[in-house]
């Protein structure tokens, strides 16, 4: 069915009273909701008196918020830390789970190369930072290592670019 005067007067008037593009297309039969909507961008009406309103109100339970306990708040240290000592080196034991028997809250780290049949998982209790042992976190997450030099080289970069 073709777009008459007609019904072109008809898609404004119930376009701009806030029906949806389904509910115009019901009204006026023998178009889609996708027909609708592109002569409705043909036209050029953007503007609605109202918008469409669902056909009955969604009912949502509010769901209660968890009680979130604030960290204390540590004071602020004045004095430099001192520096941290040079990581030891970590010698890799061999591992204890598969990715068949890995559970939630074993260590992940993975020991060897995965193309090799003797590849696995540390296996022992995840304990540190994520999904790892307290030895694999140390690995894994190293402390911030600040530059030395301090306002000296931050004037130094920022010259570069006056």
């Amino acid at each position: 069915m073709g777009w008459t005067e007609e019904r072109v007067t008809v898609l404004k008037k119930l376009w701009l009273e806030g029906l949806s593009a389904s509910q115009i297309a019901k009204q006026l039969g023998g178009v889609t909701r996708n027909a609708v909507i592109g002569k409705v961008h043909r036209l050029g009406l953007s503007g609605r008196a109202t918008p469409s309103q669902p056909s009955r109100p969604v009912f949502r339970p509010t769901r209660p918020r968890p009680a979130v306990q604030a960290a204390p708040r540590r004071p602020v240290e004045a004095a430099p830390r001192p520096a941290a000592p040079p990581p030891t080196p970590y010698v890799e034991m061999e591992g204890t789970a598969t990715v068949l028997t890995l559970g939630a809250h074993m260590c992940k780290w993975p020991i060897g190369d995965p193309s090799t049949d003797d590849f696995s998982f540390c296996g022992r209790r995840a304990g540190g930072e994520g999904p790892y042992c307290v030895e694999h976190s140390r690995v894994a997450y190293q402390p911030v290592q600040r530059k030395k030099g301090g306002a000296n080289e931050l004037a130094r970069s920022l010259r570069r670019y006056i």
